[in-house]
């Protein structure tokens, strides 16, 4: 392993360059903004220049942070490391001109920056503009440090305090460009990495098994990033996997289980038990895998679907209207229909706990808690009649047992759990993500599916007597495992778990739940207010308005709200605005981004729900 090249830029007395010098398996290219006879003017500078070349390093003068690859031939332009400690363009220059210097450094530092280099900026105390200075200075009168720097694909991944104390030798200079020193009380150390690049998912296909054959479908735009990630694979590390883990073994102790995953169809016909239409994700066959309906030919069944399901999948339209088609393939919204599968087919001994696994999908409206799609762990028993009360309460209290261990495991402390009452069997409705995380000890997790925002349900379903018997019951459990996996691991962000950022998995080794360390703090933000003209007559349908922004701004938007609605006198027409709040929880995110995102959403709105932008 070579050595770890660190370059510092816009050194004053070159005092902190000094310090790193003598560092073990390090090579320090120390530059500053001035030439050798002004720098050298520095009281200190001199010796600390000596020292530098004493121990191998390379000091360069007159360097211009913002073209650093002019300074350096290409084999020598990948450093580990980058120093700017305390930049200013001189003199009395306000934040502007300050923000534009960092803005063309950190495009300068992405030219000479290896993959995996961190870059660190130290700034005075309430300069950088994010919630660690304290006090916080006002947005608009700070450096914004991390939104300039996600205009060069940098995410700020730490920050710590700047302790000048604790550098030997170190002596700030160059206030105001003169040798003066200056106050770094409070100053904050900034440290930077490369984000991945921004995503592009070209449209795709996907296989599974529908009513014994392997058909292939096209994967709704939305969702191409998340068909098939196999979290639930056995080979997987993914924090979602290890909850469905430790749940399964902690039931396996007390009742007798069988485990069911990969074989289960992704796509599902007929009837929605209990799904809105409007909220699932239609799809279409291509017409040669289509299986044939009953009643009527399989040509026919395949026009049909060829030529209204995926009108239906775009703009729901037909749903609204009542559209009958013998036949409709959808997403499946829960894994229910394969549990009564298993009923029906008999297979269902009184006793066994039947769990079944694996990503559901519906459209919903955007927030950092509602999951277009998510992870169920599905549990199903027969049982006695009379005795599903307490049979629900042992299978509550074995997965609260298994939870207080995973969370006592990942946090290190033991939380104070309270048992809902399971015995009254009712669902209830959590507002925000706020109420459902300050009741992480109670039953809310297990939800009821189709919900928005989940639910929390301990349920008994009453099958048909003729599916098992009439001295029997079913009693079900279902279990939202992303959500699980946020609240133990301590995910703020349900996007989070599908990042395709390596740094998120390489917290998590296998079978081991810990709490997460995000690696993009203090994300910046960006408002955006959409108003536009409903056409006479019609209702905006706010989720297919919602799907359709996850669709085109790729989850880069984290809210969207109505702010206001008002009549046009005179003519009756109907005006909506909306608040669309633009935030990446993982890869750099920069105004411009999000303006140009913002834009285009605007075309596509016009386009494919017919409404008219202001």
């Amino acid at each position: 392993m070579g050595l770890r090249r660190v370059l510092l830029l816009g050194e004053g007395n070159f005092s902190f360059a000094a310090s790193l010098c003598a560092a073990a398996g390090t090579h320090v290219v120390a530059t500053c903004y001035e030439s050798e006879e002004e720098a050298t003017r520095r009281e200190g500078a001199a010796r600390s220049i000596q020292r530098l070349r004493d121990s191998g390093a390379e000091v360069v003068f007159s360097v211009d942070c913002t073209k650093l690859k002019d300074y350096f031939l290409p084999e020598k332009r990948e450093f580990d490391c980058i120093y700017f400690n305390f930049p200013h363009c001189g003199r009395k220059a306000g934040v502007v001109k300050n923000r534009e210097l960092l803005a063309h450094f950190f495009c300068s530092s992405a030219e000479v920056l290896a993959e995996e280099g961190e870059i660190h900026v130290a700034l005075c105390n309430g300069q950088g503009g994010t919630p660690a200075d304290q006090p916080r200075r006002e947005w608009h009168n700070s450096w914004q440090i991390v939104a300039v720097a996600a205009g060069a694909g940098f995410i700020l991944s730490n920050v710590h305090p700047f302790n000048a104390e604790t550098i030997h030798g170190y002596k700030c200079t160059g206030y105001r460009s003169q040798d003066k020193s200056f106050c770094v009380e409070g100053a904050l150390n900034h440290v930077f990495t490369r984000s991945t690049p921004p995503p592009y998912f070209k449209p795709r296909s996907c296989e599974t098994q529908l009513e014994g054959q392997k058909v292939s479908f096209q994967v709704p735009q939305v969702l191409v990033d998340k068909i098939n990630r196999g979290f639930l694979e056995p080979n997987s590390n993914h924090p979602v996997w290890t909850v469905k883990e430790k749940l399964t073994a902690g039931l396996s102790q007390a009742f007798p289980l069988q485990s069911t995953d990969s074989c289960l169809s992704l796509l599902q016909h007929g009837h929605l038990d209990g799904a809105c239409p409007s909220k699932v994700f239609w799809i279409t066959l291509s017409p040669e895998e289509t299986p044939g309906t009953e009643g009527i030919s399989h040509r026919l069944a395949n026009t049909i679907l060829s030529s209204h399901v995926d009108f239906c999948q775009d703009t729901d339209k037909n749903v609204q209207e009542g559209c009958h088609i013998p036949k409709q393939f959808y997403l499946r919204p829960s894994l229910l229909p394969h549990a009564q599968a298993i009923i029906q087919e008999g297979a269902f001994p009184p006793g066994t706990l039947h769990v079944l696994s694996g990503p559901v999908f519906r459209k919903c409206r955007v927030s950092p808690h509602s999951l277009p799609v998510f992870h169920e762990m599905l549990i199903v028993f027969a049982v006695s009649r009379g005795t599903e009360s307490s049979c629900t309460q042992m299978l509550v209290n074995n997965i609260k047992t298994t939870l207080h261990s995973l969370h006592q495991t990942a946090s290190g402390t033991q939380p104070s759990l309270s048992l809902q009452d399971a015995t009254s069997f009712e669902t209830t409705e959590l507002n925000d993500f706020a109420a459902f995380e300050s009741q992480l000890s109670k039953i809310q997790y297990l939800i009821c599916l189709g919900t928005d925002p989940p639910g929390c349900s301990v349920g008994v379903i009453r099958t048909p007597h003729e599916l098992i018997s009439s001295e029997l019951v079913v009693v079900s459990a279902s279990l939202n495992l992303d959500l699980l996996a946020m609240l133990l691991c301590g995910i703020s962000d349900w996007r989070m778990l599908w990042t395709w950022d390596t740094r998120f998995l390489r917290q998590f080794p296998r079978g081991e739940l810990r709490l997460f360390k995000s690696f993009s703090l203090y994300p910046p933000s960006y408002v955006h207010d959409i108003s536009f003209w409903v056409p006479d007559g019609e209702q905006l349908d706010e989720v297919a308005f919602h799907t359709l922004a996850r669709r085109v701004l790729g989850e880069m938007v984290v809210s969207i709200q109505l702010r206001d609605s008002f009549q046009q006198s005179g003519t009756g027409r109907r005006s909506l605005c909306y608040r669309l709040t633009f935030q990446s929880c993982d890869r750099a995110l920069s105004c411009r981004e999000a303006a140009e995102m913002q834009l285009h959403f605007r075309e596509q709105i016009r386009r494919r729900l017919g409404v008219t932008p202001r």
